[in-house]
């Protein structure tokens, strides 16, 4: 007997670096560099849902935009949310979002939010039917890392202090849900938030699916969780990636039942933002 194929979904990870222009030698035209790198991904990918990270929201430093919508408009998706992790602006003067339920943004409250916020997002032309969200904590200690040189070769250590992770969680029709988040920089913090974040996604019926920026190299998150990497990739820095930091995961069970197959979708070129590439594959679910 022959078994059908099942519904299939393009998902992307991309963590954008507030939209930054790699080398940041130029930053005139952020709106314009931002377009440009969607058009770019969706070119490459042609995603049904694109996964956010690192995304301002009215932030001077990205010339005040709300860069969910914008990426969800260039990318053609009706569907977008922007949950911020922190109220202000990282590595500045920024507080925690004591309520993070009625802080998510969409197209229906937008107008009503004009504070600064950073954190998280998502893009898609499904139909959602319920947003969720979850509280994953920060580490209470900081460590540098490598940031871009302006000369656009290599990078440069800062110290930097660690921010509060989210995650955002769609439910989408079909019984599909997928979780995007950005962990923690610190070893071991980074392995708490994702198991914290699976045994929440246990209270979720139907296919999980979590995409984003885990922090984490050399598939550690397959190893240390009861999910599985769907694409093993290198994804940083973007200007010669040699570690993957990006993931698309779905529970061990789902693969070992064959309820879920997956394709791997190959970057074709390099964002003219941030200092991550897109990781992308197609799902097929049974």
């Amino acid at each position: 007997m022959v078994v059908a194929p099942g519904p299939s979904m393009r998902v992307i990870s991309w963590n954008i670096l507030h939209g930054l222009v790699i080398p940041p030698v130029n930053q005139s035209n952020q709106l314009a560099a931002l377009r440009t790198a969607t058009s770019q991904v969706v070119a490459n990918y042609q995603p049904d849902f694109i996964c956010l990270q690192e995304v301002d929201y009215c932030q001077p430093r990205s010339e005040l935009i709300n860069q969910t919508k914008e990426i969800a408009q260039a990318a053609g998706l009706n569907n977008w949310a922007f949950l911020p992790a922190i109220s202000g602006t990282p590595g500045e003067k920024w507080e925690k979002i004591k309520n993070l339920n009625s802080s998510i943004i969409t197209d229906e409250n937008e107008k009503l939010i004009t504070k600064r916020g950073y954190g998280i997002g998502i893009a898609t032309n499904r139909t959602i039917t319920k947003l969720y969200t979850k509280q994953l904590g920060r580490s209470l200690i900081g460590l540098p890392l490598m940031i871009p040189n302006e000369t656009g070769r290599g990078g440069k250590f800062i110290y930097v202090h660690d921010e509060p992770r989210v995650a955002l969680i769609a439910q989408l029709e079909g019984g599909i849900t997928i979780a995007t988040t950005h962990l923690s920089f610190v070893p071991g913090v980074n392995i708490f938030q994702l198991n914290k974040l699976t045994r929440y996604l246990t209270k979720i019926p139907g296919h999980k699916i979590i995409a984003g920026d885990l922090n984490l190299p050399a598939n550690i998150p397959s190893k240390l969780s009861k999910y599985s990497s769907l694409a093993t990739t290198p994804t940083y820095p973007s200007w010669k990636e040699k570690i993957q930091f990006d993931y698309i995961m779905v529970e061990k069970k789902s693969l070992r039942e064959n309820k879920i197959n997956s394709k791997f979708l190959m970057n074709g070129s390099r964002p003219v933002i941030s200092d991550h590439i897109p990781i992308g594959v197609e799902i097929n679910f049974q």
